[in-house]
């Protein structure tokens, strides 16, 4: 290994800090660390993007930006990199396994798509990807060629489908002994997936002392120019951070947008100023702010729709591999979401919040710049 003739010079030192100039995102960070712990009082892994002594160096080499290191850490100016528990970085690797066959899965998809349309057949519907969708291939009049490369990918579907499943119920189980998952669940639009997904790339709640830094953390808040007296330029989100929990998050506003609550109203009221795709990002911005606020209080959502609620977690216990009870003597807690009643006194509940908050802005206005001022374009809402 080439690691262990560093090692045995480390350890011949007394108690050292360690400091190792790393991407953020690098996946064998935590290996690095495992292997460096034993022989060092502390690692610390800087984050390079941040080191600009080092990056926008003239002269690099090992020696210099070792020694480059040493005096930042000595200094307390070194931007440290937080580094995940083995259970985060195992949710984490989960995550990102799962996002990688969802990827596959949709690029085959679109592959046999592809050969349909290039051979004029009828665009067909997701039933070509199910159990009968082989069948269904099988009698449509194409070329050997092409059909037998549509079949390859189907079956190549089909493994992967299998595989997702047994990810899937991974995930459900370590959720349903997760307090934080059921409580981010309380969020309507918000799903298991999407809750697994922003806790493992937040880690501990407790390193954002803001919900700024976290909304900053995730990418979603907007780069800002200034200079001199002149008004500030903000500008699009930054797109830092962790890419796949921010596509959740987004994906949750999109879902949120076409249901009721107060999160629904703001996001068509920016919708109506910016477009959809604004508003989706906008709210997704509102709904970091809202996790870190119900992470750190130890609170649900307040506009929780109980019934629902149960409906999920019941949802997850049968995705995690728990018996089904159909049929018995006693109605379980999830069985309220199909009375239509208690579904509907729920959604009223929640409209109501929505007409709250319409018209609590409603005698909103949109300020004029002062005099003098000249107006800021693309500054976000």
């Amino acid at each position: 290994c080439e690691s262990r003739p560093i090692l045995r010079e480390t350890a011949a030192l007394t108690q050292p800090r360690i400091a190792w100039d790393r991407e953020p995102k690098s996946t064998r960070d935590v290996t690095i660390v495992r292997l460096l712990t034993p022989f060092a009082r502390r690692v610390v892994i800087a984050n390079p993007l941040q080191v600009r002594a080092i990056a926008w160096a003239k002269v690099k080499t090992d020696k210099i930006d070792a020694a480059t290191l040493a005096r930042l850490h000595a200094a307390q100016f070194l931007p440290e990199v937080w580094m995940p528990t083995e259970e985060v970085a195992e949710r984490r690797r989960v995550i990102a396994e799962r996002t990688q066959l969802v990827s596959q899965m949709t690029r085959l998809k679109n592959r046999i798509h592809s050969i349909l349309h290039a051979n004029l057949m009828p665009q067909e519907t997701g039933r070509i990807f199910g159990i009968k969708g082989r069948a269904l291939l099988e009698a449509l009049p194409m070329p050997a060629d092409q059909l037998r490369m549509a079949l390859r990918h189907h079956d190549e579907i089909q493994r992967l489908a299998q595989e997702l499943e047994l990810i899937d119920q991974d995930v459900a189980r370590h959720a349903l002994g997760d307090t934080n998952v059921r409580r981010l669940m309380t969020i309507g639009g918000v799903n298991v997936v999407v809750a697994t997904s922003v806790l493992a790339a937040i880690g501990d709640i407790r390193r954002f002392s803001s919900p700024q830094k976290l909304v900053a953390y995730l990418g979603l808040n907007p780069s800002v120019h200034q200079s001199g007296d002149r008004p500030a330029y903000h500008g699009h989100i930054t797109h830092q951070g962790n890419g796949h929990a921010r596509a959740m998050l987004v994906e949750a506003a999109w879902v949120i947008g076409m249901g009721p609550g107060p999160l629904s109203a703001f996001f068509h009221r920016i919708s109506l100023k910016r477009g959809k795709p604004v508003a989706a990002v906008a709210t997704a911005r509102k709904l970091a702010v809202l996790i870190w606020h119900m992470l750190t209080k130890e609170q649900d959502y307040a506009w929780i729709r109980p019934a629902l609620l149960q409906y999920k977690l019941r949802a997850l216990e049968l995705k995690s591999g728990q018996p089904s009870r159909r049929g018995g003597k006693t109605p379980g807690p999830a069985r309220d979401y199909s009375v239509k009643p208690v579904r509907d006194a729920e959604r009223d509940r929640v409209c109501k919040a929505e007409e709250d908050y319409k018209r609590f802005v409603a005698s909103w206005k949109d300020q004029p710049p002062a005099k003098g001022v000249p107006v800021v374009k693309g500054e976000n809402s």
